[in-house]
């Protein structure tokens, strides 16, 4: 019995013609599915194409910093940055799941323990794409400037959070692909671009403490600072708009950028002033390199995303840069 069990079970079949033969119930699962496909995700092939299997499998490494700019009067600016996080993982996708372990690295050498200080989860196809995100750092920077000083010291008064969620459609989605860019799950056959919009929304929490800082720096920050702190609080709800490009510019080879202002309203605190609305600023870069050979697949990619905030005479910009690379290689078991 076992024997002819084992027989069955090999016989079993997970192509989607084999599954729609399963009854009533998985064909018109696999019919709704095909036609959202189609829908979605339909390409002028002469541009884009797909990769033609629904494995893969990835090594990446992945490193990012927070960083943080402040302009106060009497002309002095403060620049911070932290420690860069770096984690490396290996992860397995069949189709649009993904699964994966990453070890923190940093971690190992000393460095900060920020394993599940930052999330992103992306769903990218033809038509538009949706991303959300959160942030976080409560285990200080590394001040670096402040005004004429270059202090280069340890600032541990950070505790600062951020989370969102983005949508947005490509209005070039037969011929331009930004997955070929930055999620590898299609191939850019010829150079093509596209001008996207969608919405934004997002939250910040801000709050850095620099009351332990010498005196003849507490002096040169801004009175409305309360016991020497900025703090931010904010829901922002926002449009945005922007423009992908994608360079073929050698067979395999592929260079990807994309560049997002962010434009919408913040409401909220902003140093204990409840503001009921003000407007907001956002902004996402991303670069990419790719490359493309039969089954194989490597890359890397630069984002940069950084917020604007103005409060009355002060002026702050900061945000997250990173970069990952990866290498993988593309397969089928059925």
């Amino acid at each position: 019995m076992l024997f002819a069990g084992m027989q069955e079970s090999g016989a079993v079949s997970f192509a989607l013609d084999s599954i729609a033969e399963w009854g009533k119930f998985p064909r018109f699962c696999i019919g709704v599915y095909r036609w959202g496909d189609k829908f979605f995700n339909t390409y002028d092939s002469t541009y884009v194409k797909g990769t033609g299997y629904k494995f893969n499998g990835k090594i990446t490494a992945d490193s990012w910093m927070d960083v943080y700019n402040f302009r106060i009067p009497g002309g002095n600016s403060i620049y911070m940055n932290s420690d860069a996080s770096t984690s490396m993982g290996l992860y397995l996708t069949y189709l649009a799941v993904s699964v994966g372990y990453d070890i923190n690295f940093s971690k190992l050498f000393g460095g900060p323990d920020r394993s599940r200080q930052r999330f992103r989860f992306g769903f990218n196809c033809a038509l538009f794409s949706a991303e959300a995100y959160m942030s976080k750092n409560d285990v200080g920077a590394k001040m670096t400037k402040f005004g004429d000083y270059n202090p280069n010291l340890p600032f541990n008064g950070i505790n600062n959070e951020s989370w969102g969620l983005d949508a947005y459609y490509f209005f070039n989605n037969k011929r331009y692909s930004e997955a070929a860019a930055f999620n590898y799950s299609k191939i850019q056959q010829r150079s093509q671009g596209s001008w996207c919009a969608g919405f934004s929304i997002y939250s910040q929490k801000l709050d850095f403490d620099f009351s332990s800082l010498p005196q003849f720096m507490l002096e040169q920050l801004p009175d409305w600072w309360n016991g020497y702190r900025y703090k931010v609080d904010t829901s922002n709800y926002a449009i945005r708009f922007g423009y992908g490009y994608n360079w073929v510019f050698h067979r395999g080879w592929l260079l990807g950028v994309s560049e997002t202002p962010i434009v919408g309203l913040r409401k909220g605190y902003l140093n204990d002033e409840y503001r009921k609305y003000s407007m907001s600023l956002y902004n996402r870069f991303k670069l990419s390199v790719v490359w493309n050979h039969d089954r194989w697949f490597a890359g890397v990619t630069t984002r940069f995303d950084a917020a604007i905030i103005t409060d009355k005479q002060t002026f702050y910009a900061g945000g997250v840069l990173s970069g990952e690379a990866a290498v993988g290689y593309r397969f089928n078991l059925w």
